[in-house]
């Protein structure tokens, strides 16, 4: 397994990189790979928000699964169903 070759670091604007998407291919070797499709942009992991919403849809939606179930329903729970309390 071979490592991958590391992109070069972008020279425009002193390192900083381009603003608002702004490339400068003629400048910048990593801008001009941006711009010719030979790499990808660098993708950031979600937001501490976003995460949490999503875990949020995620556990209303296995909670409403669980009401819907045949089990819940026909009292297979018990006298007081607990699902999703901690």
């Amino acid at each position: 397994m071979s490592t991958p070759t590391p992109l070069p670091k972008h020279t425009c604007r002193n390192g900083r990189g381009p603003v608002f998407g702004r490339l400068s291919p003629d400048t910048c070797e990593r801008c001009r790979m941006l711009a010719n499709g030979e790499c990808e942009p660098v993708q950031w992991s979600p937001s501490r928000r976003q995460q949490s919403a999503a875990d949020d849809a995620t556990s209303a939606a296995a909670i409403r699964a669980h009401f819907a179930s045949d089990r819940h329903r026909s009292g297979g729970c018990g006298a007081v169903c607990t699902y999703g309390d901690w």
